[in-house]
């Protein structure tokens, strides 16, 4: 278990790592997505959604839910520029966690908002808002995270994207090899795999999510929390050791 966890997060990466970790954040993602949906009524990774609804908004005269839309969308785009940013600062420093670190700031972050949520008054006028900017942003780092571990193979939350490959692949499968001056189209059988994995995950998720919500409250997202910690712990523990040992030898080494 031990190997399975670091593996997933580690900064040396293989398909298969990629695959079984994309699965684990679908999941969260799913879940997220779905809870949070039951607690502002809209869905915080659709930004295909979340565009659209300017313009209906402000044709209809309310320009309050377009300009939350459009807040809504610029947190999911922070949210990705901060994995980007803690990727290429861990990999300038030649660290394990290069890909840890923003699972562990997406799981402080659920942790945290789990908590308080769960101590905010039904009533409360920033309720909504705040819950709709956190879970933006926290989808826009989990898909950034994925995205650049995969090189943009694998998302975790365009689920559109999955389904529309899935398509593709059946497209392919159906398609009747009649012309022998061509070469046979074949659908890859691996990559419906994955996409199968990756939608089916999603889907477990957001029934654990949903159901989670609405029984327990915020305080669902916290088992999503220790999930994102348990993956992320391990390469970042390393970076820590490794500076342990750095400064004790620097200290040994002056002390002389």
């Amino acid at each position: 278990m031990k190997w399975f966890h670091r593996s997933l997060v580690s900064d040396r990466r293989t398909n298969r790592r990629n695959v079984l970790l994309g699965i684990a954040l679908a999941f969260v993602a799913g879940a997220t997505n779905a809870g949070g949906f039951l607690a502002v009524g809209r869905y915080t990774s659709h930004m295909t959604g979340l565009l659209s609804s300017i313009p209906d908004s402000l044709a209809v005269g309310q320009g309050i839910l377009a300009l939350g839309a459009g807040l809504a969308i610029c947190t999911f785009v922070f949210g990705a520029a901060t994995t980007t940013l803690l990727v290429h600062w861990a990999r300038r420093r030649r660290l394990h966690s290069l890909f840890a670190l923003p699972l562990l700031l997406e799981a402080l972050f659920l942790l945290l908002f789990g908590l308080a949520g769960a101590t905010l008054d039904d009533r409360a006028a920033f309720r909504i808002p705040m819950t709709m900017l956190v879970l933006t942003y926290l989808m826009g780092l989990q898909n950034a995270v994925i995205t650049k571990i995969s090189r943009a193979e694998i998302r975790t939350t365009h689920v559109t994207g999955l389904i529309t490959d899935l398509g593709i692949q059946l497209g392919k499968f159906l398609y009747a090899n009649h012309s022998h001056e061509h070469a046979p189209v074949r659908s890859d059988r691996r990559k419906v795999r994955i996409q199968l994995s990756l939608v089916c995950s999603f889907l477990f998720g957001g029934l654990v999510g949903a159901n989670g919500f609405k029984y327990l409250g915020y305080v669902s997202t916290v088992p999503l929390a220790l999930i994102l910690v348990v993956l992320s712990y391990d390469p970042i523990w390393q970076d820590v050791r490794g500076r342990h040992r750095l400064l004790r030898r620097r200290a040994h080494v002056s002390g002389r």
